[in-house]
Order: structure tokens, then C-alpha cells, then sequence
């Protein structure tokens, strides 16, 4: 990989006042490129039947578009911050947001699917550049008595856009058409561009140093590419396939190998010495490879068996959104006073009563009766897990690392929801053609709803026995509302965020 030459030391200068004129166009600037991120997670799953009947595509086609995207982006978002840190905030944000824009462009105007696939994989660079810069923009420039603020109205505005998502995909997907799912992100783009360019100041971190792990970042997105196409293509049982999972195996055990005798590792493995960081990481593998299936399917199943438009069926994922909007803050708070291991065993089990309820939406399903208890019960199982989550690995490493640990729980939470896309459908004998048959997918989904139940237990379970520690003071309690909405959220630093959520 060929890095920039060092910049001159660009740290910031005089603090800015939140109310000033520059202030505003700076938290404009943030939010704007957060919001193209986030929509981009919202909107693309009620998008998916249609892309498949347009492209004549099959199951895999559409997995691989989800998962496209959260490939580059797991595999580069923590050389994303460390680029960030070093070369510029600034400059990596804004080419993030072109590169993300351009990728979205590529993606609107694909004549088929491997045009799709790979211009999904771009947005993911673009992704995993703009990402980091988010919140450390405004940690870097807002002077400290604004921070706050800054953050609260940052966190609640994303929350907006995640909010509006499903109905802006659903709307689009049943009006102009899919393409314009991604199009959107181009005016969006356009505005926050200049405008990050002429009012937002540039800044690094000074104490940034040592060389990129290139190996490291190659052989962990190699492991991942591989081993997902394994599961998606496993039912063809090709010797391709069987090869790429055998390669996939020893790419991620030479992974380990590289980060294990790194002077300056990706991912230092003493960090997982503090058996508090390890237990939170598996507990964030298990529920969000159930939150990740669980969204990818229900919109398909809502569309596929029940007959439902992809405006109302975007809608239907509302009132969960709506409650970790709401209620997460306070979640965070009582797991401050409780400690974690109560919210951590709970959230997961609400969460599994929520995806068993899920099995009673089938064909005419009604949406007061069936689909509205299993989201409100997910909802409230999301809110009583993510924020005491995220406080729990910020408070089980020095504070000097919690940049490092969050984007390392923010990465799991993009594998495993990666790995869940990609394996889902093989653990539930859907066929390549099956969201094209009510039948077949019905009953392919039930089954696929009991693996996430059963992923949902085992976080609960690992949570249980593992997590003991009470939590510390988590970031700012308004960073809980925005987390909640995504990914496992970051603790925003003085010299900048390692990763933010996206």
C-alpha cells in the first residue's frame, strides 16, 4: 500500500465555540457524512427484492451486496483511523466522502451485478475512510466546554437519519427505483464536501507514529473474503469452494501469526489480555451476527411471504429504532449504576423472545398482531444491551486505548455481521432461487430465526458467566442514542477517534 508523504503538523489551532457560524458548518459537515454511512446501512436491505427481480439475480447476489460492503469496511475501518490520525482528519474525511460517493454512483448506474458487487465494495473503502473522521472532526476542533453539546446534537441528528432510512429506501425503492438508494448519497456528498473543505479546520495527531500493518490489514480482509465466499457458494460443493475455505483458514491463521510478532500490529493481541475486553468481543460476535441476519431476513420475509410494499415493509423496522433513540441513553446510565452483566445477559434475551416472535409472520401476516410485539421486543432488547455494551469496553482497557478497543469491537460487530449474511442461508437450506417462492422462503426463514435465537442465547449465556466487572463512565450519555442506532459506538478522544460508527 502507498501512503502519502508525512504532512506538516496540522494539529488545530484556537478551539471553536459551537454556536459560532464555523461551529455549525463543522457539525453540518459531520453530520453529513455520517448520515450518508448510516442511510447506506438502513436503506439497502428493503432494496434487495427489487435489485434481485431487476438484475435477474439470485440469493447469493444479494448477500454478496450486503456483504460487499461490510468486507472492505471491516477489514480496512482501523487503518481508516490510523491514515486519519496521521496524513489529516480532514483530508482522509473528504476523500472518504468522495470515494463513498463515487462508489454510490457506481453502484446506481451497475448494468448488472458484478458491477454492483464490486462498486459495493468500494463504497466500503470509502466507508472505512470517512467513518473515523466523523467525531474526531469535532473532537479535534470544538473547543472542550462545547464537546457536549456537539456530540448530543451529533448523536441525536444521526439518529434522525437512521430513523428515516427505512421510509427514504422504501419510498425510493416503490417510486423512482432502487438505483436511486444509492444515488442519494451523490447531493449529499456534493454539499459536504466544499463545505468540509472551506469552514472545517485540518488536524492530526502529532504522537502518531510507526509503520501501517499492511500485511496484517491484507491477510485479515483476505481471511474474510475468502471464508465468506466459501459460505455462499457452499452449495455448489465445487473444489473452488473448498479451496477458498482452506486458503481462508490459513490466511486468518497467518493473521495471527503477523499480529503476534508486529512491532506496530493492527490489532495488538496483549489488548485481549484483559479477559473483560475478550468476554464483551464474543458477546459482540454472538448478537451481532443475530442482529445482522435477523434484519437481512425479516425485510426479505415482510416483502417475499407477507406481501408487504418496500415502503411499509421499511417502516415496520421503526418502532425499534425509535426506542434505542429514546430509551438508550437511560440504558446506559442504569448500567453505570448496576454493572454490565445484568444488561448483557437481559439484552440478549429479549432480543431471542423478539426473533422467536418473528416466526409467527407469515403469509397475510398482519402487522398490529404479528410483526409490531416482535419489533418492540427487539427494540427493547437492543436498548438494554448496546449502550452498557459499549461502556463495557471502554472501561475494560486503559483509557489511553479505548480509541483502539472500540474500533476493534466496532470491527467485530462488521464480521460478524459479515459472517452471518454469508452463513444464514446455507444453515437454513435456502436454495438460490428461494426468495422467489412465499413457500419455500417461509420455511427457510423459521429455521434461520432459530439459529439468531440461539446466537442471541449464547451472547446471553457468555455475558452470564464472563462479565463481572461493573462498567466505568462511558464517553457522554448522548453518544448512546446515535450507538445504538448502528455499531457499537466510540469513545471520542482528545486527538481523535480511532473509528466511528457507520
Amino acid at each position: 500500500m502507498t501512503v502519502p508523504a508525512e504532512s506538516p503538523d496540522t494539529s488545530p489551532g484556537p478551539a471553536i465555540a459551537l454556536a459560532s457560524a464555523r461551529g455549525r458548518w463543522i457539525l453540518l459537515t459531520t453530520v453529513l457524512g455520517s448520515t450518508m454511512a448510516m442511510l447506506d446501512g438502513t436503506v439497502v436491505n428493503v432494496a434487495l427484492p427489487r435489485i434481485g427481480e431487476d438484475l435477474d439475480a439470485d440469493l447469493a447476489v444479494l448477500q454478496w451486496t450486503v456483504n460487499a460492503y461490510l468486507l472492505t469496511l471491516a477489514g480496512l475501518i482501523l487503518v481508516g483511523g490510523s491514515l486519519s490520525d496521521r496524513f489529516g482528519r480532514r483530508r482522509i474525511f473528504t476523500l472518504g466522502v468522495v470515494w463513498f460517493a463515487v462508489g454510490s454512483l457506481l453502484c446506481g448506474l451497475a448494468p448488472n451485478a458484478g458491477v454492483l458487487i464490486a462498486a459495493r465494495a468500494l463504497q466500503g473503502i470509502g466507508g472505512a475512510l470517512l467513518a473515523p473522521g466523523s467525531l474526531a472532526l469535532i473532537q479535534a476542533s470544538i473547543r472542550a466546554d462545547d464537546r457536549g453539546r456537539a456530540i448530543g446534537l451529533w448523536s441525536g441528528l444521526g439518529g434522525v437519519g437512521a430513523a428515516v432510512g427505512p421510509f427514504l429506501g422504501g419510498w425510493l425503492v416503490d417510486g423512482p427505483g432502487w438505483r436511486w438508494v444509492f444515488l442519494l448519497n451523490v447531493p449529499l456528498a456534493a454539499v459536504c464536501v466544499p463545505v468540509a473543505l472551506r469552514h472545517v479546520p485540518e488536524s492530526r495527531d502529532p504522537q502518531a507514529h510507526g509503520r501501517f500493518d499492511v500485511a496484517g490489514a491484507a491477510l485479515g480482509a483476505g481471511a474474510l473474503g475468502l471464508v465468506t465466499y466459501a459460505l455462499i457458494e457452499a452449495r455448489s460443493g465445487s473444489a473452488a469452494v473448498i479451496v477458498a475455505a482452506v486458503l481462508g483458514v490459513l490466511l486468518g491463521a497467518a493473521f495471527v501469526y503477523v499480529e503476534r510478532r508486529r512491532a506496530d500490529p493492527m490489532v495488538p493481541p496483549d489488548i485481549f489480555a484483559s479477559r473483560q475486553f475478550t468476554a464483551v468481543n464474543l458477546v459482540t460476535l454472538c448478537v451481532y451476527a443475530a442482529i445482522g441476519g435477523f434484519f437481512f431476513l425479516v425485510v426479505l420475509q415482510l416483502q417475499v411471504v407477507s406481501g408487504y410494499s418496500a415502503l411499509v415493509a421499511g417502516a415496520a423496522m421503526l418502532p425499534t429504532t425509535l426506542l434505542m433513540l429514546l430509551l438508550s441513553a437511560r440504558s446506559g446510565e442504569l448500567g453505570e449504576r448496576i454493572g454490565p452483566r445484568i444488561p448483557l445477559t437481559v439484552g440478549p434475551l429479549l432480543c431471542a423472545v423478539g426473533t422467536l416472535l418473528m416466526l409467527r409472520v407469515g403469509p397475510a401476516a398482519s402487522y398490529v398482531q404479528d410483526v409490531l410485539p416482535a419489533m418492540v421486543v427487539m427494540g427493547m432488547g437492543l436498548v438494554a444491551l448496546v449502550a452498557p455494551l459499549t461502556s463495557t469496553v471502554l472501561a475494560s482497557v486503559d483509557p489511553g486505548r479505548a480509541g483502539l478497543a472500540s474500533g476493534i469491537n466496532n470491527a467485530a460487530a462488521r464480521v460478524a455481521g459479515l459472517l452471518a449474511v454469508a452463513a444464514l442461508p446455507l444453515l437454513s437450506g435456502m436454495g438460490p432461487e428461494s426468495y422467489r417462492s412465499a413457500t419455500q422462503f417461509d420455511a427457510a426463514f423459521g429455521r434461520a430465526m432459530l439459529w439468531c435465537t440461539g446466537a442471541f442465547l449464547a451472547g446471553a449465556a457468555v455475558a452470564w458467566v464472563t462479565v463481572r466487572s461493573p462498567a466505568s463512565k462511558a464517553c457522554h450519555p448522548q453518544c448512546h442514542t446515535y450507538c445504538a442506532v448502528s455499531a457499537p459506538p466510540l469513545e471520542p478522544r482528545e486527538r481523535g477517534d480511532r473509528t466511528a460508527p457507520g
